[in-house]
């Protein structure tokens, strides 16, 4: 007998621990831009799972390369080589121009390993342990104790403090409040270079300029958190390539294994040899399994010309997004760069998404209280930014 969604929904509530608030939707499967529930109903995606699932689901070029890797061999830990993390390593350093890439599990630990070199890159110069650094409020890096030191959300910080020490915050896009922080003790500056869940904001061209400048100034490194905004969201394959300000340090993951966990901390120059052999390891991290999904999809990143389709429909996307924003006087705001955009409203926007959006069958998320956030497949077409403007028009006007 075939399980209700109810009987899903109650059984995942009575094994999970409860940290999640979950949407009242079982997912079973997945193809092309859509998603199927456990009553065969089809949605409409537009989140990508957190701006993960780039080229969408079932991709069969993908798949096939998974299954293949599968059959060889899933895990050797890092004591031995294998051919799909350095083939996977050529490729991720080549197309972030960067000198050297652990791979992780998640972003989260991309973000510990990026803290790590910054404070031995520091303990080599002077051997002391009162360095700093500079993080933005606003931020958003992750969950574990290090990561979470350099969010700039008191909300998700306050139940976990003591946090690491050494860490002060500036305004994002405020260079003044960067420079009143810094001193000779500031190891590195920690900043998304388009903010995600904090209502995504993209850098200034003149704030992110300068704070490449005070860290040169300082001997400090810059460290640029990718996780979301790159391998191809913004119609460059990272966000900092529109500006030209390459950073030290570098975080990505998401999208970077189209579904399999997989992220990575690159580094470049100065930072590249920061830390030495017994400074950092993982178990899974870089196994042969993940690193061939990074590779296949580092492959159809630079096969298909997926930034170049990714500026053309962001650019689509932006106009359609515009009309919305001028038809409802509740949208206030919209910002973003290429597929990562968001629309700002005068209400909490939890209610559209957990209910009209859902009724239309379209999947997107919020990013804070007000704005919900556009991160679809990177394969989106504009047939299908149309028709996801035709559902979130009727998800607005149900919820006015």
């Amino acid at each position: 007998m075939k399980k209700s969604k109810e009987t899903w929904i109650a059984e995942g509530e009575s094994a999970f621990y409860k940290t999640y608030n979950r949407f009242p939707v079982v997912f079973e499967r997945g193809e092309g831009l859509h998603l199927y529930d456990t009553d065969g109903q089809e949605y409409l995606d537009f989140y990508a799972g957190i701006a993960v699932n780039a080229l969408g689901y079932g991709d069969k070029e993908y798949t096939d390369c998974l299954k293949e890797q599968a059959e060889r061999l899933l895990h050797i830990s890092n004591y031995f080589y294998n051919t799909p993390s350095i083939e996977a390593g050529e490729k991720l350093t080549k197309a972030a121009q960067m000198d050297k890439v652990f791979f992780t599990n998640s972003g989260t630990e991309a973000v510990e390993g990026a803290l790590k070199i910054a404070r031995r890159y520091a303990y080599n110069k002077d051997g002391g342990h009162d360095h700093e650094i500079i993080a933005m409020k606003n931020s958003f890096h992750g969950r574990s104790i290090g990561a979470l030191s350099v969010t700039g959300n008191d909300h998700y910080q306050e139940p976990f403090k003591p946090l690491l020490p050494g860490i002060v915050f500036a305004e994002f896009n405020n260079l003044d409040s960067v420079k009143a922080l810094f001193h000779e003790k500031t190891c590195a500056v920690i900043m998304e270079t388009v903010q995600g869940e904090g209502g995504i904001y993209p850098a200034t061209k003149e704030f992110i300029e300068g704070v490449r400048a005070l860290c040169d100034e300082h001997d400090a490194l810059l460290i640029l958190d990718e996780i979301q905004c790159g391998m191809g969201r913004t119609g460059e394959m990272f966000a900092w390539q529109h500006y030209g300000v390459k950073p030290d340090v570098m975080t990505v993951a998401k999208a970077l294994g189209n579904g399999v966990p997989v992220g990575a901390f690159l580094a470049c120059g100065k930072a590249a040899s920061a830390m030495v052999p017994g400074d950092h390891g993982t178990t899974y991290g870089g196994n042969p399994f993940v690193c061939a999904a990074a590779s296949k999809v580092l492959d159809i990143f630079q096969s298909r010309n997926l930034t170049a389709h990714v500026r053309e429909i962001g650019q689509y996307l932006w106009e359609k997004l515009e009309e919305v924003k001028a038809q409802y006087d509740i949208v206030a705001d919209h910002r973003g760069l290429g597929l990562m955009q968001g629309l700002e409203f005068t209400v909490p926007v939890g209610p559209i998404v957990a209910n009209a959006l859902l009724e239309q069958k379209l999947v997107l998320i919020s990013a804070g209280t007000s704005i919900i956030r556009f991160v679809p497949p990177l394969v989106i077409e504009k047939a299908d930014v149309d028709e996801m403007v035709k559902r979130l028009k009727k998800a607005i006007e149900s919820a006015r």
